[in-house]
């Protein structure tokens, strides 16, 4: 009796630590991965469109790369470009990283990591610290002022794990963003809201 009590006592505790070893690893993914759909009311100023758009990427969990996949469709005007911005929810921010090119190009520094844009359709690709870009300084503001400089990949994370990052896709008929979506982790793999 006393043998089966040991057995079963040893069951539960590798059960329990084999469960406690799963949910850190779902819960560290859970923490990496993020979702978000694009519409034309999430712009500011709000766009009417009938455009819709879906952005999911996935922090690799050394913090040092995004895998991201960007779908879009619709789209009024002919696709300028897309990028990841830096602002909380209806502001707008400066662009620090280019998820594709189309009419208007990306900055040399950047121009060979960034896929082409589709008009519709999908692209993806993997962000590094060499695809954070900064905006150009000018007389009146000689640091970036959002002070994210290039390369900063982990300030970058730290502001879309904060909630306070969003993706646009830009047109020729909404030059500021014809579709946008709020970047959150996504909890729960499943049942996501867009923002």
């Amino acid at each position: 009796m006393k043998t089966v009590r040991l057995v079963l006592a040893g069951l539960i505790t590798l059960a329990a630590v084999s469960t406690a070893v799963h949910l850190t690893a779902d819960d560290r993914d859970r923490g990496n991965r993020l979702r978000t759909s694009l519409i034309g009311f999430n712009e500011v100023p709000v766009v009417s469109t009938d455009a819709k758009g879906r952005f999911k990427a996935k922090i690799s969990d050394d913090e040092q790369s995004i895998d991201y996949e960007l779908s879009f469709d619709g789209l009024q005007g002919i696709v300028a470009q897309s990028h990841i911005h830096v602002a909380q929810k209806d502001v707008n921010g400066a662009i620090v990283l280019w998820l594709c090119q189309g009419t208007n190009r990306a900055p040399a520094s950047v121009a060979a990591l960034t896929p082409e844009c589709p008009q519709g359709g999908t692209v993806s690709g993997m962000l590094t610290a060499a695809n954070v870009v900064e905006p150009a300084p000018t007389p009146t503001a000689p640091t970036p002022p959002q002070q994210i400089r290039t390369g900063e990949l982990d300030e970058v994370i730290a502001a879309i794990r904060a909630g306070k990052a969003y993706v646009n896709v830009h047109t020729d008929l909404s030059p500021g963003g014809e579709i946008r979506g709020q970047l959150d982790v996504d909890d729960d793999h499943s049942g996501h809201k867009g923002k």
